[in-house]
């Protein structure tokens, strides 16, 4: 809900379009490219249920700042840009904590299914979360005010979740001993990725899907709003769109037992596909049509890459390996968005589509090109091979 009321409360503010669009998403994640590898340190080093709370309730400050000023009627575009990268700061810690808590949850052998149903819920709230904030806004009048009331419900919901933490029985985690503090500790995940010639590949691929591909809140907005003339409830719909197809992709990522690469770069290629053909789109309905289909193919190759690269890790790296990788398919996103907000203000909101699905699919040329050099260099492995079962986690 915040990100479609944001996105428009940028859109309210006179003056402001695609371009402004952008540099407000690429502040959100600017930070994610800065400082998740550090934060991944961090996440091997201290409990990570306890730093889970102290990065949403700094989420939940940021949000809250942003509603109050947006519902006063007095925001302007320096004020999101500045809020937005709080939020990113708040959320650069929580991603790789909260991406290496679930394997802590459950333990190894559930991994690939808790990843799945851990996105499933995450996709319900997409589905319901933007046409519920299009709809809001547009009930309370469609102005500034209006999605600062919506960013404000945000801010009330980490109460929730930082509450649930708290409630849970630390003696039923499956946590590895925390890491002591030691010079090079990301120097030596950095290391212990080059030596994996599967991992590189895969973050080579979610490298260039979230650099090119994942912008779907800038691309939606340009399209409902400069293509097919839409209003804040047409593109909140866009985004439950999405959703329908990622919660279908994480249902059927719940009962996955193994992940095989070939699905990684399957879902790849069929994610670049898909944007490619929605760019083409001719009308609203049709467009719409393909985002499930977007939806359903981003979430099989971000679950699919998420839950190898759990597996895979070693235990005590598992927090910097899952850092890198958020840095990568979240990091990027503040190099593309600016690109892609360009893109559509100088050739097109369809263009954005079109550009992007197809440096997604090149993407997955370069990243098999990465894989045969890594293992060159270091030890073979089959493409078909399975992840392997890593050493159970200590208590």
């Amino acid at each position: 809900m915040q990100r479609v009321a944001q996105d428009w409360l940028v859109l309210t503010i006179p003056g402001n379009g695609g371009a402004e669009l952008g540099i407000t998403t690429g502040l959100q994640f600017l930070p994610v490219l800065l400082l998740s590898p550090y934060a991944g340190v961090i996440a091997d080093r201290f409990p990570k249920r306890r730093m889970l709370q102290l990065t949403q309730a700094t989420m939940a400050l940021a949000a809250l700042g942003l509603g109050l000023i947006a519902a006063s009627g007095h925001a302007q575009t320096w004020h999101v840009y500045a809020l937005a990268l709080a939020f990113g700061v708040g959320s650069a810690f929580d991603a790789p904590a909260r991406q290496a808590f679930v394997s802590e949850m459950v333990g190894p052998a559930d991994v690939t299914n808790a990843v799945g149903l851990n996105s499933a819920a995450f996709n319900t709230a997409r589905l319901l979360g933007p046409a519920l904030a299009g709809l809001m806004i547009g009930a309370l009048g469609g102005g500034m005010r209006a999605t600062g009331w919506v960013i404000l419900l945000n801010a009330l919901s980490y109460l929730a979740v930082i509450a649930q933490l708290e409630r849970m029985d630390v003696t039923r985690l499956h946590a590895p001993r925390p890491v002591a503090r030691q010079p090079g500790m990301l120097r030596e995940g950095v290391a212990y990725l080059r030596t994996q010639p599967k991992m590189m590949m895969i973050l080579v691929v979610v490298f260039f899907a979230g650099t090119f591909g994942m912008n779907f809140q800038l691309t939606s907005a340009l399209m409902a709003t400069e293509v097919f003339g839409k209003g804040a409830g047409e593109f909140g719909l866009l985004g439950s769109a999405l959703a329908v197809g990622s919660l279908s992709g994480a249902l059927l990522a719940a009962g996955r037992v193994r992940v095989r690469l070939r699905l990684i770069l399957g879902a790849a290629i069929a994610f670049g596909a898909a944007e490619i053909v929605a760019g083409l789109m001719p009308t609203y309905a049709t467009f719409m049509l393909v985002c499930p289909l977007i939806g359903l193919s981003t979430i099989t190759l971000l679950n699919s890459a998420n839950a190898t690269l759990q597996v895979e890790a070693d235990p005590a790296l598992r927090g910097r390996v899952m850092a890198l990788y958020m840095t990568i398919v979240m990091g990027g996103t503040p190099l593309g968005s600016p690109v892609v907000g360009w893109i559509g203000e100088t050739y097109g909101a369809r263009w954005t589509l079109v550009l992007g699905g197809t440096l997604v699919i090149a993407g997955v040329g370069l990243a098999l090109l990465v894989r045969s050099v890594t293992e060159r260099s270091g030890r073979p492995e089959g493409v078909d091979e399975g992840p392997r079962e890593p050493a159970m986690m200590h208590r």
